[in-house]
């Protein structure tokens, strides 16, 4: 694999804080040029030039962050194209600096923990909506579903996501703990389950819907409708 596809392949580590799905396959990587040298430029357009600053700061500086990691790069400039913010953005992704580095006095919290806390929770508890409704599918009782340890999910893209949200959140991800939890990491009883997977639903289609939107506002803008269309199937 040369430098450009790690480069690429580390990239789609980084989701979008408010879909959660990788910036690859949403489409915002518009460019990713690595020299002879390994010094890597990546080019960033979000859906629109108002997408707000703290999710496009937070995909910015992850971008630079996942392509430092690699071995044999250079340096690394990582841009956002046509953004209202995108000047300060990328001075202070530059410099290394946190949200406040490009914003000062907005914010206390300069790293943005708690929003992206706040995003995986959501997308934690939306993910694992789909792997309950597909046991509930297959014929498992309630009582049979909550009591799926991490080590019976199938080995799918909803279920390896849980698992890394919930590693990255501090929430007990092995083998042997609790297959479905709740945001505050505590397990779902089976009595609650009905009420859980209502309350999941409704995040659920929230973030498909808001997938949906971006997918189509990033098609108008850059004219890459086919290859965002296959993207989304």
């Amino acid at each position: 694999m040369n430098t450009q596809a790690r480069v690429l392949e580390a990239l789609g580590e980084v989701h979008d804080p408010e879909l959660d799905e990788p910036i690859t396959s949403l489409g915002f990587v518009t460019s990713c040029e690595v020299s002879p040298g390994g010094d890597v430029e990546i080019l960033l357009r979000l859906p629109t030039p108002q997408c707000a600053p703290n999710f496009a700061y937070l995909m910015a500086a992850d971008a630079r962050n996942v392509v430092r990691r690699l071995p044999d790069v250079g340096r690394i400039e990582v841009k956002l194209e046509d953004h209202y913010t995108g000047e300060e953005i990328n001075a202070a992704v530059a410099r290394g600096d946190g949200f406040t580095g490009a914003f000062p006095g907005e914010t206390d919290d300069d790293q943005l923990g708690a929003l992206r806390d706040l995003f995986q929770r959501k997308a934690l508890v939306a993910r694992q909506a789909r792997l309950c409704e597909a046991l509930l599918a297959a014929g498992l009782t309630p009582e049979q579903v909550t009591a799926r340890r991490v080590a019976d999910l199938p080995d799918d893209a909803d279920a390896r996501r849980c698992v890394e949200l919930r590693s990255q959140l501090g929430i007990n991800c092995g083998p042997d703990s609790p297959a479905f939890v709740a945001p505050n990491g505590e397990p779902v009883a089976a009595h609650e389950l009905t009420l859980w997977l209502r309350k999941a639903r409704l995040v659920r289609t929230s973030l498909d819907v808001n997938g949906s939107i971006c997918r189509s506002l990033l098609q108008i803008r850059s004219g890459r409708g086919a290859e965002l269309e296959e993207v989304g199937t």
